[in-house]
């Protein structure tokens, strides 16, 4: 069994316990109008456990994941409100002033503070308080108020009260809970983010050293005297290294060899992500690689520049400058203009 049946049992059995009172009659001589005694049974006894058992039933999942309270229908707190306005009367109107403190009348405190600490449970305190309040008022003009208290009144305002504090702690123990787990998985994404930001960095460290490792070996065997080819090879080492930097996105091996075989040929390839790839899912990204190393597999530029684009439409744009000693003019010419354009 759940924790909640089982409390919903021991609420059927309080009930019924305070409830088989009423039937007990001690002093049958002072009893004066009977079946108001068995009515007021036969109405607290179904609402009590329709408040247990049905109204404000949650569903389980909803439960553990909100704390807010039940879809409450309009009848069931009109329900619990008029039994406690007719239970929490009929019992007195039921024996004449001698009976009014005898256990099968006075079992109404007992009673209504039961069902109204069901209330409260059910996360309806305004409800719960306003039935009391009938409660307290009823009982204070049939006994006065001190007899009142001594019968019973007294103990359902405390489990009243005591349930509405349970309840408040049960919500902020759900709320620390849910921030908590709010953390932890903050806390998980963070250390994600991380561990794919050193398998990044390491990915760059081991194509730097692909790249770089050979010609500093060179350059520290020869003690610094570089053959021009040497130099050369340096400075595609170092263009590579500025493209991981600043446009790493935008590279895949096809694209690094493409750019390599333009800078082997002469051309100055300069790469510019600004920021216009994100949120590509990788199969379109590959497709715009695809593009971009067919697009430089063709270039004669003298200069190509590669640069992402912010537009909503186009995701890379290619420029191509030539020398003007080559078109025959003064300035450099643009004789490659190509957009890639972003998928849909």
């Amino acid at each position: 069994m759940t924790v909640r049946s089982i409390l919903s049992v021991i609420g059927l059995a309080f009930t019924a316990y305070l409830a088989a009172r009423g039937l007990i009659w001690t002093s049958p001589d002072t009893v004066v109008r009977g079946w108001l005694l068995v009515g007021a049974l036969f109405l607290y006894l179904p609402v009590t456990w329709l408040w247990i058992f049905a109204i404000g039933a949650r569903d389980r999942r909803a439960e553990v994941l909100s704390n807010a309270p039940a879809r409450l229908p309009g009848w069931g707190v009109a329900l619990a409100l008029v039994v406690a306005v007719l239970v929490s009367n009929a019992p007195f109107l039921a024996v004449t002033a001698e009976g009014r403190a005898q256990p099968f009348v006075t079992w109404v405190i007992g009673g209504i503070g039961a069902l109204m600490t069901i209330v409260m449970v059910r996360r309806r305190p305004v409800v719960a308080w306003t039935g009391m309040a009938i409660l307290a008022v009823s009982t204070s003009l049939w006994l006065g108020p001190l007899e009142a208290l001594s019968l019973g009144l007294v103990g359902s305002i405390v489990w009243v009260s005591a349930a509405q504090l349970v309840m408040i702690a049960l919500d902020r123990a759900a709320r620390d809970a849910e921030h908590l787990a709010e953390l932890q998985q903050a806390a998980s994404a963070w250390q994600a983010s991380q561990s794919g930001r050193q398998r990044e960095r390491r990915i760059h460290v081991q194509r730097a050293l692909q790249a770089a490792g050979p010609i500093l070996a060179r350059t520290i065997e020869n003690g610094g005297n570089l053959r021009s080819a040497d130099k050369e090879a340096a400075r595609r080492a170092e263009a590579s290294l500025r493209d991981e930097l600043r446009g790493n996105r935008l590279l895949d091996d096809v694209v690094r060899s493409e750019i390599d075989a333009a800078r082997r040929r002469g051309a100055i390839v300069n790469l510019f992500d600004e920021g216009g790839l994100e949120g590509i899912p990788s199969v379109d990204l590959d497709a715009i690689r695809a593009e971009l190393a067919g697009v430089l597999r063709e270039a004669v530029s003298d200069r190509v520049i590669i640069r992402t684009s912010p537009h909503h439409e186009i995701a890379v744009t290619v420029v191509g400058r030539s020398n003007a000693d080559q078109a025959g003019g003064d300035d450099d010419h643009v004789d490659l203009w190509h957009e890639i354009r972003r998928p849909r």
